[in-house]
């Protein structure tokens, strides 16, 4: 059995093909390749090694095909996959070997890596909000008049305008926008520091030369400052959550005897010929419940002992990956239960 994210029908429901480009294992391998290139180039440019042979290693670096195999079996003897990936890129780079991976470590590797993950997920989630924005609005147009039942604590309480509740489910998105613009300065930046983090034989601006060859901002070390990548899995929490919020509302609408809602799309039940499961939309209550849970547990990897920690970091290994793709996974979904939406007048 594997996570429901890849499985080979239940993501169907809850796989997203552009969320797992990013954080498949050959994309997590394609940024460490990149990191040790960017390496080699910023310690021939800097004079840490000689230029020439910096450049000849970056581009056996770049030419390298890793033996996933080897990596497995290097992870389960070293507790990571850099050792193992490291030896494979020296044979790989011949003579030009003592230019790989001079000064850097297992974790300024993975980190930076991580880095670019969440750039680019960062990326993908603000892109997805845009577009549910414009679906809302969208909602708005075409049934925003139609009267429904106001609720509170799930009674009728007065009757309202359907702009009014598809409007409250867009009010977080736009703050939502604001917190990814504002996060990404703190977690797409560059994790370089050394044996212990004090970066005490890096070359001068190695760091900057790095972080400009991945894109990624000059930070300080973060090896036992986690609360960046924390925020991030608040944050895809949130995002996921709103999702929920809009899944939950549009269950309610569409129940029999409510039908303030009709939902486009499948939902077919085996047993129940006449019925159409708002399938969309308890798929996002889902994963809003899945995300909140997988934040609550990232939160233990803020505590590093001392310098760096194996089990905070190697936790975050295993709730990262499927929590971005939570709130990718619902952004997507929502996008298409709204665009799919039909709020009917029940108050005529």
């Amino acid at each position: 059995m594997t996570d429901v994210f890849t499985h080979p029908w239940l993501s169907g429901l809850f796989g997203d093909v552009a969320a797992q480009a990013i954080w498949t294992p050959g994309a997590s391998l394609s940024r460490m390749i990149a990191f040790e290139a960017a390496w080699s180039r910023a310690s021939g440019q800097t004079g840490a090694v000689d230029r020439d042979m910096a450049e000849r290693a970056a581009r056996a670096i770049e030419g390298w095909t890793p033996d996933e195999a080897a990596l497995r079996q290097g992870t389960g003897r070293d507790g990571l996959p850099v050792p193992e990936f490291v030896k494979g890129l020296k044979q790989a780079a011949g003579d030009a070997a003592d230019a790989v991976h001079v000064g850097a470590t297992s974790q300024d590797v993975m980190d930076s890596a991580l880095a670019m993950a969440l750039r680019d997920t960062l990326a993908l989630l603000d892109e997805r909000i845009f577009a549910l924005e414009a679906a809302l609005r969208g909602l708005a147009d075409r049934t925003g008049d139609a009267r429904i039942m106001g609720r509170t604590r799930m009674q009728a309480a007065l009757p309202i305008m359907a702009a009014h509740r598809s409007g409250v489910w867009a009010q977080p998105f736009a703050r939502h926008r604001d917190r990814l613009a504002e996060l990404r300065p703190r977690v797409a930046c560059v994790q370089v520091g050394g044996p212990v983090g004090d970066r005490r034989n890096l070359a001068p601006g190695m760091v900057g030369v790095v972080a400009e060859q991945l894109g990624l901002a000059e930070a300080l070390c973060w090896h036992a400052a986690r609360d960046g990548v924390v925020e991030f899995g608040g944050l895809a929490a949130m995002i996921a959550g709103s999702c929920g919020k809009i899944g939950a509302d549009v269950c309610l609408m569409a129940q029999q005897g409510v039908d303030e809602a009709r939902v486009a799309g499948g939902g077919g039940s085996s047993a129940m010929p006449h019925k159409q499961n708002p399938i969309a939309a308890e798929t996002l209550v889902t994963l809003a419940r899945y995300a909140s849970a997988q934040a609550g547990a990232l939160g233990g990897a803020m505590v590093h002992e001392q310098e760096r920690s194996g089990a905070a970091w190697t936790l975050e290994w295993m709730v990262l990956p499927p929590l971005a793709m939570s709130a990718a996974r619902a952004l997507g979904l929502c996008i298409e239960l709204v665009e799919g939406l039909e709020i009917i007048d029940s108050q005529a």
